[in-house]
Order: C-alpha cells, then sequence, then structure tokens
C-alpha cells in the first residue's frame, strides 16, 4: 500500500470550521476594541465643562467620579481652557451657594463644599474670587472657610502668574482678618497665610493683623504669621523666626524600634525650621538688606544640622546673602 492511501481523505472546509476561525475571533477582536473605545469615552467625557456642572449638581455617586474628572484636568495639558472658563467658575461657585444653603451637615457634602472651594482657587480669571468669598466669611463652617482662604490665596498667585492681576484688595484682605479672629486655629492659620499673599507692606489692615498674631497661642499661627510678614517685607517677623530656627532636634528612633510620635515630631521640627528659611530668604529679597547677627549664628549652627534639606536650605540663604555684599 502507498503511504498516500494512508493519510485522511481531504475533505472541503464545514461552514462550522469556517465560523469558529474567522468569525469568532474577529468578534472577540470587535468586542475588545468597543469596551475600550466605550471607557475612552467616558474617560474624556468630562471634559466638557457643562458635563461637569450636569453631575456635580446630581446628589449620588456619581458627582465624586466628576470631580475626580474635573480635577484631573484641571491638572492635565488642557487644563488652562477650563481654568480661564468664567462660564464654568460661575457654575461652580453656584452649586457651591446652593449646596451650602442646602441645610445638608452630612460628611459628603462638607467634603464636596471644600472640594468646590480648592477648585475655584485652582482658575485664572478674577470670576472665581466672589464664591470663595462668600464661603470665607461663613466662619460657622471652619473647614469650609479654610479651604476657602487658601483658595483665594492659590486664586491671587495664579492671576498674577496669568498677567490679570491679583486678588488683593481692601475687601479682600477684609475677608481673610476676619476669618484670622476665628476660634478656629487650623483658620487662622490659613488666614495668616493668606494675608503674606493679598496684604501689602504697611497699608491697610493685613500688616496689623499679622503683627497681632505673631503674639497667637497657636505655634503654627505664630510661625504662619511670621511668614506672611517675612513675604510683605516686614522685619517684625525676625523674631519669630528665629524661634522657628532654634527648635532642637528631636532623637531619632532606635534602627528597630517604630516610632511614629517621634518620627513625626522630627518631621514638623524640620518642616518649620525650612519655612523659617524660606522666610528669611523671602525677607532679604523684600528688603535686600543683611539679617542681624543672631540669626546669622543660628545658620552657621544649622551648617551642621542631621537633617540633609535642612543643611541645603542654610546653604542656599547664606549664598543669597553673600550676593548682598560687594566684591572686595
Amino acid at each position: 500500500m502507498s503511504p498516500d492511501h494512508l493519510l485522511p481523505p481531504v475533505e472541503p472546509p464545514s461552514a462550522g470550521f469556517l465560523v469558529q476561525l474567522f468569525l469568532v475571533p474577529g468578534l472577540i477582536v470587535a468586542i475588545i476594541v468597543g469596551v475600550w473605545l466605550t471607557f475612552h469615552w467616558l474617560a474624556h467625557l468630562g471634559q466638557d465643562p457643562q458635563a461637569y456642572v450636569r453631575t456635580l449638581r446630581r446628589d449620588n455617586e456619581g458627582r465624586w467620579q466628576a470631580a475626580l474628572n474635573l480635577a484631573n484636568d484641571l491638572r492635565g495639558p488642557g487644563g488652562a481652557v477650563l481654568k480661564a472658563d468664567a462660564t464654568l467658575a460661575g457654575e461652580l461657585g453656584r452649586i457651591l451657594a446652593d449646596e451650602s444653603k442646602s441645610g445638608r451637615t452630612g460628611e459628603q457634602s462638607q467634603m464636596l463644599r471644600v472640594y468646590l472651594c480648592r477648585a475655584l482657587g485652582e482658575f485664572t480669571i478674577p470670576e472665581a474670587l466672589a464664591p470663595l468669598l462668600e464661603r470665607a466669611a461663613d466662619t460657622t463652617q471652619p473647614q469650609v472657610a479654610r479651604a476657602a482662604i487658601e483658595a483665594i490665596a492659590v486664586l491671587s498667585t495664579n492671576l498674577v502668574a496669568a498677567g490679570g492681576g491679583s486678588s488683593s484688595g481692601a475687601n479682600v484682605a477684609d475677608a481673610v482678618v476676619a476669618a484670622s479672629r476665628s476660634e478656629d486655629a487650623g483658620l487662622r492659620s490659613a488666614a495668616a497665610f493668606t494675608l503674606g499673599v493679598v496684604g501689602e507692606k504697611g497699608t491697610g489692615p493685613a500688616d496689623d493683623r499679622l503683627r497681632a498674631l505673631l503674639a497667637d497661642a497657636n505655634n503654627d499661627v505664630r510661625y504662619n504669621a511670621a511668614l506672611a510678614l517675612a513675604r510683605l517685607g516686614d522685619g517684625a517677623s525676625l523674631d519669630t523666626l528665629e524661634e522657628m530656627l532654634s527648635l532642637p532636634d528631636e532623637p531619632a528612633p532606635k534602627p528597630d524600634a517604630r516610632d511614629d510620635v517621634a518620627q513625626s515630631k522630627r518631621y514638623k521640627r524640620a518642616l518649620v525650621v525650612l519655612n523659617a528659611l524660606r522666610g528669611l530668604a523671602l525677607l532679604v529679597d523684600a528688603t535686600h538688606s543683611p539679617l542681624p547677627e543672631g540669626i546669622l549664628a543660628k545658620l552657621k549652627s544649622l551648617a551642621e544640622d542631621p537633617v540633609s534639606d535642612v543643611r541645603t536650605g542654610v546653604t542656599a540663604l547664606e549664598a543669597k546673602l553673600a550676593r548682598l555684599t560687594p566684591a572686595g
């Protein structure tokens, strides 16, 4: 028997075989592409400003997905267009006002108000200011008022960077000064920082209020007031800045021990010292004057600080001071 007789007979492929070979894989690929296109469409649906507005107005879980999409888009490549959209800023301001007047007191409602304040602070147009001032004035909700105060500082910086002026003015400074009188230390601290952004040296209520806040019982408030005064070029900040530089380093926990409290204290101390160095740099930039001998002595001792970022900050500040002295 020849080898050809050992092979099975050749038959034409059946319709079922052709379906399995070509149609089924094609359908699978089509389904995968369709799912990808659907998710791609949903991910970019939020880039329509009115889609944000419609979804944020709904009292359901979908509003948080819209909030996330908006936050991502504000920080993304196309964020500049959204940040300059006066209609969107107005709509977000109305949603914030409506939510505040709704009477809802739950955590979700408060989180939404805080989020909307922070979103408005990202804008680069003055239309975002009015709703923030309204929320800053309501100190019965300290967390929301604090978010509004912090957003005013960010908005003011954005307006200057965009060439549209700033949010500084008598009404803005008055609103922030009023917030600085709150019994809530966190709100007072935020207000102190923001006064350094929207205030002007020696003019209006900001300077006087910041000097008063240097005597606040809360350290964070006093430190932020000193930083704000330094930004404004006011030497009244020097004593508090020197105090910040003088904070002793906390003992390092043993390598085999997990001491979160000690680590937190060390981190907080380093952050305060770094902010003091930043404040001194701002003061030097504003006044073009050397620093007192007492502070220079502190800088010399910090040159050997165990925290590398502190040592780097000292080196940068000393280099800035060296440039103030004419060569030879």
